[in-house]
């Protein structure tokens, strides 16, 4: 599974394991659908009803140990997730949602990630605050 993929099953499962007031899982469902470079992840949200990646994502950061900024850094939002954030992985990540600056520069390349990852999970039935996808 792309890295992709294995981020968006990590939010979506998580979903799924404790469904928010009014969300109804249904098993088996697919989110929108996701780039022919990527496996597609599968969630089991019920179609139609989107999944809070804000309130999930905060939810596991409440209960980390370590204060990770999963709002700004994809660093932290990949450790959050319990996935390899190290450089070799987000070069990899980088790759797989065609980045075409410098991936030499990492801050940059970071940003950009982070950005991307927040627009393909609204992208696959994820409810992401539009300030986190610009």
């Amino acid at each position: 599974m792309s890295i992709l993929g294995r981020i968006v099953s990590s939010i979506f499962g998580h979903a799924n394991a404790a469904p928010a007031s009014g969300t109804t899982a249904a098993p088996g469902a697919k989110p929108g659908s996701a780039p022919a470079s990527s496996a597609t992840p599968a969630s089991t949200a019920k179609p139609g009803t989107p999944v809070d990646v804000a309130a999930i994502l905060d939810k596991l950061a409440a209960s980390n140990k370590e204060k990770l900024d999963w709002r700004h850094s994809i660093v932290d939002l990949m450790k959050l997730l319990g996935l390899d954030s190290s450089l070799a992985a987000r070069k990899t990540l980088a790759d797989e949602l065609h980045f075409s600056g410098d991936k030499n520069d990492s801050a940059s390349m970071n940003i950009w990630l982070h950005k991307q990852v927040m627009t393909k999970l609204a992208e696959n039935g994820g409810k992401v605050p539009d300030d986190l996808r610009k």
